[in-house]
């Protein structure tokens, strides 16, 4: 990979990583208002939402992990 390839790559990479904190800052903050609730909101609507939305979440950042996973090995 030439040197020019693996700059866009670079590049992918540092707003890969800022919009995974994002993420996780945005699940971490779903994950603590279900957190917070009282036992009765988690175990109805409210709480099923956020959780799943926590966990949305954290699937995503998983998703992101792996792809920058991939586009290292590719810039190697």
């Amino acid at each position: 990979m030439n040197k020019a390839r693996r700059q866009v790559i670079s590049k992918a990479l540092e707003q890969l990583e800022s919009i995974k904190g994002e993420i996780e800052q945005a699940r971490d903050e779903e994950q603590e208002y279900y957190d917070n609730m009282p036992e009765g909101f988690q175990n109805g609507d409210k709480g099923s939402v956020a959780q799943e939305a926590a966990d949305n979440l954290d699937s995503a950042v998983a998703q992101i992990e792996e792809a920058i996973s991939s586009l290292e090995s590719a810039a190697q």
